[in-house]
């Protein structure tokens, strides 16, 4: 979110600015006109067209005070076309080691190779998620907060867990609303127990933990278990299988009422028996 916002007003504004300049002075230097042709169609979305353009200033002009942007926007534009992600990460990577690079143009750098990356693994290149692990390490927050999300989604809960210190790191310190929010579910999405000792009055008080579980009658294990804190009880909820919820309305039972007593008499067992499962709702 934070880094789709940066792109749009940081692209925006430069291909404006370039279309202006383009106007108004007609003995534009021809790496410059070249730069600002591509930019007129970045803004048409013809990505293939704006990186011949690009491509060409590179080869052409390699001393171009325009070399860095166009490299950068030649990344964007390999991004924009499917089946380029490799080459797109590997233009993001060069763009973030030259010295005159952009400080905003490098940050939304580093969140195209962590978008990159995650495509890369959902393709079933699983070794491009250290794109995203080594930038959970970077010194710009904004960077580290997005590999951690990032990571949340991740299947194996090993490589996903790298993520969990940044995403407390962001209930620590962070006052925005939105990014705690979406941190919590990160951690939730990951490891419930990781949200164990979270606390919304004071972080490192314990917070008092609501603990859902799922029992088949004819099996010995959980179908379901669920500890976090109680803050999150909404979440808990409504990740209650809608099977079970169906059964639960089937034999009358109401989650309202339900929460409603949990709250009252904290410590009690709430157990809610149907044909196939017992559902056990507490808080400690």
């Amino acid at each position: 979110m934070i880094y789709k916002l940066r792109k749009i007003t940081i692209s925006f504004g430069i291909i404006f600015l370039a279309s202006f300049f383009f106007q108004v002075n007609a003995q534009t230097l021809p790496d410059e006109k070249l730069f600002q042709e591509a930019k007129i169609l970045i803004f048409d979305k013809k990505w293939e067209q704006a990186q011949e353009k690009l491509e060409e200033l590179l080869e052409k002009y390699p001393d171009s005070p325009w070399f860095s942007h166009a490299l950068f926007y030649k990344g964007k534009c390999l991004e924009e076309q499917r089946g380029n992600e490799v080459e797109a990460l590997n233009v993001y990577k060069k763009y973030i080691l030259l010295k005159d690079r952009n400080v905003s143009l490098t940050d939304d750098s580093e969140g195209s190779i962590i978008d990159l990356a995650f495509r890369l693994y959902e393709k079933g290149k699983k070794s491009y998620l250290r794109e995203i692990e080594t930038r959970l390490s970077r010194p710009h927050k904004v960077v580290r907060y997005y590999a951690a999300h990032r990571l949340s989604y991740v299947k194996d809960k090993r490589i996903a867990s790298k993520g969990i210190p940044i995403l407390k790191e962001i209930l620590k310190n962070e006052q925005d609303a939105e990014l705690r929010d979406r941190a919590k579910i990160d951690l939730l999405r990951i490891d419930p127990d990781a949200l164990r000792d979270f606390d919304e009055k004071g972080y490192g008080r314990r917070a008092r933990i609501f603990h859902l579980k799922i029992i088949n009658r004819w099996k010995k294990e959980p179908e379901f278990s669920l500890n976090i804190p109680w803050a999150l009880a909404d979440l808990a909820l409504s990740a209650i299988p809608e099977k079970e919820k169906a059964e639960m309305r089937k034999e009358g039972y109401d989650l309202d009422k339900i929460v409603k007593e949990l709250m009252e008499f904290r410590g009690k067992i709430i157990e809610i028996k149907t044909e196939k499962s017992i559902i056990k709702i507490w808080i400690d």
